[in-house]
């Protein structure tokens, strides 16, 4: 007895090595093969990419599979259903015939079912005298079964692929987050080190990094960014280090900023600084030999002209409370952190720290990092090992060969280097040493 359970025309399809592999695999199967097909189906779904289906054809197998009374399908078991094409679309939230033809021909290429059409290309079951199927034509769904433990493979690759994905872009996440809290911390801190370049090497990595691009590419801006991550790292750890170093420091009497010239972080990627402004006070023990006496304002007014300018209303600066006002304005304008600041006003005094606040910016276009040279002068006013004087006959005597140059100003300039001169001279039992006596009598090296 035959019985027509749903009827679909099918037309009249091409036969492809796509279908031949899908039914030499079905047929393959294990007579004991057990598998749960929700659990097959999630596989599938998960490498849906790699086998090439698309989300409606995906819709169209759920539907399918759905078809199906049992969730356990076995590889004895007949397995073939046989939906209409309205019944298909109800079940698949509905779309034209014409998509569903499309995507039932994708789900036979990507071998996930089997075409098993009737003489006359219709889908229904035959069914004998005891109501049980004796054949039945339609889709089979049997490669579900068959390709069950390739379907997982390829999802667990799929899985792994995708972690490995999020994992490279939260190692992006965090060194770009370190990297620019480590540049801000050294902007902040006062580290030696040319933070503008370090910037644009950080931008030039970060600018990489496409909207969608493959894990390997990923991985490898990653590296290249925790290689940046790497030296920013030693750079600021090497600075602290340094610091604390003051024995080694006050030995060979060199600035911080040199303190390690084969550093990998300054050498290759040429984040060093420039010699700083005032550098022979840091290259010459001769505090032992400066006068005890303070500097007179007018003498530091005119070695550090550029204080002026921070004036309100481009007034002058009469007294020592008003140059210290304008040295609390320069001081953020050079980026000078308040603890570097307060620092130096407890190691080397408020009028100290003013004075070497002025000698700053008025060379701060020879500077790479104020706060890093203030920090250095303050460990060295610490051990006793620094004094203003030098740095403002350097400004003076910088001052006098300028106006050689140009023309002007030479004679003022000149008085203003002999009243300063006369101060440490006239120091009662004053040793001055050939280091100091050098920065005097012969043509300025500049601050």
């Amino acid at each position: 007895m035959e019985t027509n359970i749903a009827t679909t025309p099918f037309g009249r399809r091409p036969m492809t090595l796509g279908m031949i592999s899908s039914q030499v695999t079905a047929r393959a199967v294990p007579k004991d093969a057990t598998v749960h097909k929700w659990h097959v189906f999630q596989d599938i779904k998960d490498a849906r990419i790699a086998l090439g289906a698309t989300d409606r054809a995906l819709a169209i197998l759920d539907a399918l599979l759905s078809f199906h009374p049992d969730t356990a399908l076995y590889g004895d078991s007949e397995l073939v259903v046989w939906p209409s094409n309205e019944q298909l679309i109800r079940r698949a939230n509905g779309m034209p015939p014409t998509t569903l033809r499309r995507h039932l021909a994708v789900l036979v290429e990507c071998g996930l079912i089997i075409r098993r059409d009737s003489p006359n290309g219709k889908r229904f079951a035959r069914k004998g005298q005891g109501g049980e199927i004796e054949q039945a034509y339609g889709f089979d769904i049997s490669p579900i079964v068959a390709r069950a433990e390739e379907f997982k493979d390829l999802a667990e690759a799929v899985r792994s692929e995708k972690k490995a994905f999020r994992l490279v872009k939260e190692r992006l996440t965090i060194c770009r987050r370190d990297v620019v809290k480590m540049i801000d911390t050294g902007i902040e801190e006062g580290v030696p080190a040319n933070w503008g370049r370090v910037r644009q090497a950080y931008q030039a990595i970060v600018g990489q990094i496409p909207r969608t691009a493959p894990r390997q590419t990923l991985e490898a801006i990653a590296e290249e960014l925790e290689g940046l991550w790497a030296e920013v790292r030693e750079a600021l750890e090497s600075f602290v280090k340094t610091r604390k170093m003051d024995a080694n420091e006050s030995q060979n009497g060199r600035h911080i900023q040199s303190s390690k010239p084969d550093s990998k972080f300054e050498s290759e990627n040429g984040l060093g600084n420039k010699h700083e402004a005032g550098g022979n006070v840091a290259d010459t023990d001769n505090v032992r030999s400066l006068p005890k006496r303070e500097l007179p304002l007018g003498i530091v007014l005119d070695a550090c002209p550029n204080m002026l300018w921070l004036v309100k209303g481009g007034g002058g600066i009469r007294n020592w409370r008003e140059f210290l006002a304008a040295a609390e304005v320069a001081r953020p304008s050079m980026g000078v952190s308040p603890s570097a600041w307060e620092e130096a006003r407890t190691a080397m005094g408020e009028q100290q720290a003013a004075i070497t606040i002025a000698a700053i910016y008025q060379r701060q276009d020879q500077i790479n990092s104020a706060g890093g040279y203030l920090r250095s002068l303050t460990d060295r006013a610490k051990v006793g090992k620094f004094s203003v004087w030098p740095m403002v006959m350097a400004l003076l005597r910088a001052k006098l060969d300028a106006s050689k140059t140009t023309g002007t100003g030479a004679e003022a300039a000149a008085v203003d280097l002999e009243t300063a001169g006369k101060v440490v001279r006239t120091e009662s039992r004053l040793e001055i040493s050939d280091a100091l006596r050098r920065s005097l009598d012969r043509p300025g090296r500049g601050s």
